[in-house]
């Protein structure tokens, strides 16, 4: 009953939330980013506190390098309550990690569109030649925890978010174009129920906490074994693309099929693809394991120190597009996330290039708490929707989305595509 009233009920949830009508929708209401610096959309968070001075929770202004004592040799006195409070949130400070993508780094830039692609999509970070928008970026692996090391081999998160003047929109993916779990039955939500059971296989094993960031042993091979689908995305780790050179020097993938619409209501089926401007690259086993001991932070303090130094990474965003009636065409189905369609079948077509220019002032902040989904309805954008696709939707349920406040709820949607699988 659950998993058929679900689809029916959302459907009759998206007919009421069309008719009341989306109070973001509304032209009135949408207001274009004003120009500025990549940061520009996060300026109003930031706090110059240089000239200020510490206070209590009341306000109160306070020095919290001394604690009050019993005489010069005696213990701390309880009437500290300055002390007490700096303890307590002390004590309180830390988030639980993500569960997956733990281990990752970010940086700040600008996309620039290639020119008016209105004719594939009314998206309007991509409606006219030379429109830049700014965006945020976080690379990551994915099975290790935040002390983990860089160059663990392992699939890596590409995960982008848009500021555009529409609201925030998200391209969450990796730098292998598949994922290891098939989902050719996904109406049956085949994928998004074995996801945790994969996450599991590859943490470290259960008994001894080992190996950390890796799968060398039992739980992830016994998984492996038994989900032969998974072979794809094993042999695309296994090869260069598990470890790569920088974070600079790999591509990123949507890994889905997405639906970009146009104005008019045509539709074309879609892949996104990030192209390194640095040219991709790989480490050695060798080198990774040494650079695992001498540096773990190899990968994100390369970021960092390039972005620093002048030496600006850059992607080009290209899609694959698909007419709809080519679904079934490749001997495969194009929903099926553990299949590639072959780019001398379906060309890459370039839409703009993305550049990254700016570090991060403050990492919690900014880049541990950033939070991006792939299929959240709020995180898109006019011009952009689902495709009916049983993985991702269930996925924004386990991988939640920004609570930022994106505004797009212009789907553009027909109704006869809207996603039968919910979260």
């Amino acid at each position: 009953m659950g998993r058929i009233g679900i689809p029916i009920a959302l459907l009759a949830l998206q007919g009421l939330v069309s008719a009341a009508g989306c109070p973001y929708a509304d032209p009135v209401n949408l207001h274009a980013r004003a120009a500025g610096t990549p940061q520009t959309p996060i300026s109003d968070a930031m706090v110059d506190d240089s000239t200020g001075y510490l206070t209590d929770d009341v306000g109160g202004q306070i020095s919290d390098q001394d604690s009050l004592r019993a005489g010069a040799r005696g213990p701390t006195l309880l009437e500290d309550f300055i002390f007490r409070q700096k303890i307590t949130h002390f004590d309180h400070e830390r988030i639980p990690e993500r569960a997956v993508h733990a281990r990752g780094a970010g940086a700040h830039g600008t996309f620039t569109s290639y020119g008016d692609w209105s004719n594939i999509t009314a998206a309007s970070f991509l409606g006219a030649a030379g429109k830049e928008t700014p965006v945020f970026v976080r690379f990551s692996t994915v099975a290790g925890s935040r002390g983990s090391a860089d160059t663990a081999r392992d699939v890596h998160g590409f995960a982008t978010r848009f500021y555009t003047d529409e609201g925030n929109f998200d391209i969450v993916g990796n730098n292998i174009p598949v994922t290891h779990a098939n989902i050719a039955d996904y109406q049956q939500f085949s994928y998004a129920i074995r996801f945790p059971d994969l996450i599991h296989a590859v943490k470290p094993s259960p008994d001894s906490e080992i190996p950390q960031a890796a799968t060398a042993h039992d739980s992830a091979w016994d998984f492996f074994s038994q989900e032969p689908s998974s072979l794809h995305t094993l042999f695309w780790a296994m090869a260069g693309f598990g470890i790569p050179r920088s974070y600079r020097h790999m591509d990123g993938f949507g890994i889905h099929t997405y639906r970009l619409v146009t104005d008019d209501g045509a539709s074309k089926l879609v892949k996104w693809h990030w192209k390194t401007k640095q040219g991709r690259a790989s480490l050695y086993w060798e080198e990774a394991q040494i650079l695992a001991g001498k540096n773990a932070d190899a990968h994100r303090g390369d970021l960092f120190d390039a972005i620093s130094t002048g030496n600006f990474p850059e992607w080009e965003l290209a899609v694959q597009i698909i007419d709809e009636n080519q679904a079934l065409a490749f001997g495969f189905d194009v929903l099926d996330p553990t299949k590639i369609i072959p780019e001398e079948l379906a060309p890459l077509r370039k839409l703009g290039v993305m550049k990254l220019d700016t570090n991060p002032t403050n990492y919690f902040a900014e880049t541990e708490q950033v939070m991006v989904s792939s299929s959240v309805p709020h995180f898109f954008v006019s011009g952009y929707a689902g495709s009916g696709l049983g993985s991702v939707r269930p996925a924004s349920s386990y991988m939640p989305g920004s609570r930022d406040g994106g505004r797009a709820c212009r789907w553009l949607m027909t109704p006869s595509i809207f996603n039968q699988v919910t979260s």
